[in-house]
């Protein structure tokens, strides 16, 4: 965990792979419980610390998670991330296609819509071309910003928020994320990870009314640091 942005409403950190936002029945210590811990120890403050989660990422994925300190920061930043009005940003590495053969020029936006039912057993989701019974719509426009011998790198912009939704859908069109064994890669990172990274947040602040930016550091793996695109 890294303390990306602090003030007295809003905490954002970058979580590595292998954490869990919230506690589940693992047991292990989530990083919502770090992140209390972590404004104790700093602000030396008596009692129970407040920390509203207001939205996760999956276990083996990093980046950029958001926690309110207050409770009226957590209610507006509930409604915030129901209505969409947080723009989140995420980078996957995927396997290249060969150019010209379908994959898409570089810097070009796609969109990508699917049907998608989740199946609570199996904790998976399901993609569908066309509306089937229980399903919800999901959307997101991708770009090809990098690309590799091997792997491209893609910049996701969600505009939907369903369950797996975004290894879900690329695992659809055939371009599961690197390490995503649930989705169809063909193997596992060494760590366990997958490459899905939340890369950037944007949004305004739910009581300062300040614009919020912020990005996540790359994970550190040989492969994310070579796809990184060159600055301008």
């Amino acid at each position: 965990m890294k303390v990306i942005y602090e003030d007295n409403h809003i905490i954002i950190v970058a979580k590595t792979s292998g954490e869990i936002v919230q506690g589940d029945k693992t047991g292990d210590t989530p990083l919502s419980e770090l992140v209390k811990q972590y404004i104790k120890e700093k602000y030396q403050k008596p009692g129970e610390v407040f920390l509203g989660v207001v939205h996760r990422l999956d276990r083996p994925v990093s980046g950029l998670v958001v926690f309110a300190r207050t409770s009226k920061a957590l209610a507006r930043l509930n409604r915030m991330f129901a209505e969409g009005e947080v723009h989140k940003t995420y980078w996957a590495i995927v396997e290249t296609l060969p150019r010209g053969n379908g994959a898409p020029p570089s810097n070009e936006s796609i969109l990508l819509t699917h049907y998608l039912v989740r199946n609570e057993k199996q904790n998976k989701s399901y993609a569908y071309d066309r509306e089937v019974p229980h399903s919800k719509k999901a959307q997101l426009r991708y770009r090809v910003i990098s690309q590799g011998d091997r792997y491209d790198l893609l910049e996701i912009q969600l505009l939907t928020g369903r369950h797996h939704q975004i290894r879900c859908q690329l695992a659809k069109m055939g371009r599961p994320i690197k390490g995503d064994l649930k989705y169809g890669a063909p193997r596992s990172n060494p760590d366990g990870s997958i490459s899905l990274l939340s890369r950037r947040v944007e949004f305004i602040h739910p009581v300062s009314k300040e614009q919020i930016v912020v990005e996540a550091p790359l994970p550190d793996d040989n492969l994310w640091k070579a796809l990184k695109p060159q600055d301008p």
